[in-house]
């Protein structure tokens, strides 16, 4: 192997799984696959915190291949998996379903992802081989049960991914039918960004006894990630907007907006000003999400704008900049945004576009993480600046601040 792996081996990795984390040219293992592949190796229920861009997904991808191709169990039957990991997503699913097929590439085990918003006519079909690990959205997964294409008898592991984002988006009553589905005596892993009361009550439902890790404090933010406020006019946001993009030659940008509605008549703005951009949303069909998210992926376009919820399973390693289009009303959004950049040691810049009525909203946000985000008013855009109070302001165009290049940030190297 051209790439040394003696980090992960200590981990307890077989060689097959050496040789596929080889291929990706990965060394060194995270901070929460570190603490959790020995714990799952090891049988044992996880309950884990840990925040988009940890490297949380190979945190369990990677031990559970490890144990299925290593169970004593005879040979996967058709509709019966041994392993289901559940995700709130379609394309948080698409991304796991990537590892497990990345990391799984020199062992006999077969995967397969099923989720809404496609024909259900195909994964009927594959449903109907032996697939040994099913990621699934869960009500995809109850119409297939309910289909009879697929039962849960056979689960040996159980992974619950994002599971902060599965009650958010209001999963518990199917999550609840499905856990009856489920063998009494089988391995349960839980992931969450957050740890809050609800999720302490979930995990209590599914867990035996769980170890617990984390990775992260609460809702912090990445010391990797730059975060910069501007305040503009309302009705100047979208200008701003297309200066921002403008001066920073050709980077790419995550843009949230709020609503599908929103994203659509932003990306129709920005076109006018000749800047190549596609939306992302639960209103586009599977395929035009795919193909958005891949040409995003390939750099044919620079910017992708995308609402909370369909931004959840983006997983794009060296993503330079997020900008806050909207300031989101639930604060740990924000959190969660800005995660897609600053990932696996780079660097990332991100950046709220706040107006008058979006300071309450930014203020909430800081309370949260516990951080003071530096404001910059930039000339010509709001007519509001004494409305941040007390807060850090700096004026643009700012000097330029002498930095060794490897401390830049993405905005300007």
């Amino acid at each position: 192997m051209s790439t040394d792996v003696s980090e992960f081996a200590r981990l307890g990795l077989v060689p097959a799984l050496l040789d596929a984390i080889a291929d990706t040219h990965y060394s060194s293992p995270t901070p929460v696959q570190t603490q959790a592949i020995p714990w799952v190796l090891r049988g044992s229920d996880l309950l884990a915190a840990a925040q988009t861009g940890t490297g949380k997904t190979a945190g369990f991808t990677l031990p559970v291949l490890q144990r299925l191709s290593e169970s004593t169990k005879s040979r996967t039957k058709p509709g019966q998996p041994r392993c289901l990991v559940l995700t709130p997503t379609r394309e948080l699913a698409a991304q796991v379903t990537e590892s497990f097929k990345t990391y799984g590439k020199y062992l006999p085990l077969k995967s397969l992802a099923v989720f809404g918003g496609v024909n259900i006519n195909s994964q009927r079909m594959a449903t109907r081989k032996p697939v040994d690990i099913l990621i699934a959205t869960p009500g995809r997964l109850l119409d297939l049960v309910d289909q009879n294409i697929v039962r849960l008898n056979s689960i040996d592991i159980l992974v619950v991914d994002e599971a902060d984002r599965m009650l958010d988006m209001g999963f518990i009553h199917e999550i609840q039918n499905i856990l009856k589905l489920l063998p009494s005596k089988r391995q349960s892993l839980l992931f969450s960004a957050t740890f809050s009361d609800d999720i302490r009550r979930f995990a209590h439902s599914l867990l035996n006894n769980p170890h617990e890790i984390s990775v992260s404090p609460n809702n912090t933010t990445t010391e990797l990630t730059e975060q910069v406020a501007h305040l503009v006019d309302k009705a100047r946001k979208r200008a701003l907007l297309a200066k921002l993009i403008k001066d920073r030659s050709g980077l790419q940008m995550l843009v949230f907006a709020k609503t599908k509605h929103g994203a659509d008549r932003l990306v129709e703005k920005l076109r006018k000003d000749n800047i190549t951009v596609l939306a992302i949303h639960g209103d586009k069909s599977q395929g035009a999400r795919t193909k958005a998210l891949a040409k995003f992926k390939d750099g044919s376009v620079q910017i992708l704008v995308a609402t909370d919820l369909a931004a959840r399973g983006i997983d794009i390693e060296n993503l330079p900049i997020v900008v806050n289009y909207e300031i989101p009303h639930v604060s740990e959004n924000y959190v969660h945004r800005i995660g897609r950049t600053g990932r696996a040691g780079n660097r990332g810049l991100a950046i709220s576009l706040v107006n008058i009525d979006e300071i309450k909203l930014l203020k909430d946000i800081e309370k949260l993480t516990g951080e003071t985000i530096l404001r910059v008013e930039i000339e010509g855009f709001t007519g509001h600046s004494e409305a941040l109070g007390s807060t850090i302001v700096e004026k643009q165009p700012r000097p330029a601040r002498r930095r060794r290049k490897k401390d830049r940030p993405p905005s300007e190297k």
